[in-house]
């Protein structure tokens, strides 16, 4: 399980692999492997990989991940590319602050950036979803994206928003969002099933 506070920023330092399986390897500071085992669990981009290797030099810890065919199908982890940044939270905890939600690193599905706002103090992102996605989103509630755990602002048509504030911007990969960037969400799971009751009760969610 995890929280939805990103930890950290890590580097995209080596891909291998093709669209069935890919061996993906981040670099970080050394706190990304501090007490780390092999099997232990990290959210890239809120995704839940398994470490399979890692090692330190003097300044900065690297991981290795698997990555299988039906992650890379749903996930944007299949794009990317070296020099790219990830963000990084490591499994929650006994005793470790709940400052998020509560955020299981498995992705629904993806959704497109479509519109960037920025002023002095805010960034608004506008991010489309299939319609599908709707129903499990609504104005004020949780959202993982990109493993941040956010509020929603407005819903309307196939969008909903998200106002960041600097201290997101600056520690997580959204701060270089931009349009026509796929991102991964996951949604609220007491929301999901809320909504799924309602459904097999056969009222609607509208």
């Amino acid at each position: 399980m995890f929280t939805g506070i990103v930890q950290s920023q890590a580097e995209i330092i080596s891909v291998s692999g093709d669209d069935s399986f890919k061996k993906i390897t981040i670099q970080g500071d050394l706190a990304l492997i501090d007490n780390l085992t092999l099997g232990a669990s990290i959210a890239i981009n809120g995704t839940c990989l398994t470490v399979v290797s890692f090692e330190q030099d003097n300044k900065h810890g690297q991981v290795t991940f698997d990555v299988i065919d039906e992650t890379l199908k749903l996930t944007n982890l299949g794009a990317l590319e070296l020099g790219d940044k990830v963000n990084v939270e490591r499994s929650l905890r006994m005793g470790d602050e709940l400052g998020g939600h509560l955020v299981s690193g498995h992705i629904h599905t993806c959704g497109t950036v479509v519109n960037r706002n920025v002023s002095a103090l805010n960034c608004e992102l506008l991010i489309e979803v299939g319609s599908e996605s709707l129903k499990y989103i609504f104005a004020k509630g949780f959202i993982t994206v990109n493993g941040v755990s956010l509020t929603v602002g407005r819903v309307e048509d196939s969008c909903f928003s998200l106002h960041l504030i600097p201290e997101t911007l600056e520690r997580t990969n959204l701060g270089q969002a931009k349009v026509g960037d796929s991102v991964n969400l996951e949604y609220d799971q007491q929301t999901m099933t809320i909504v799924s009751t309602i459904e097999r009760m056969g009222l609607s969610v509208s």
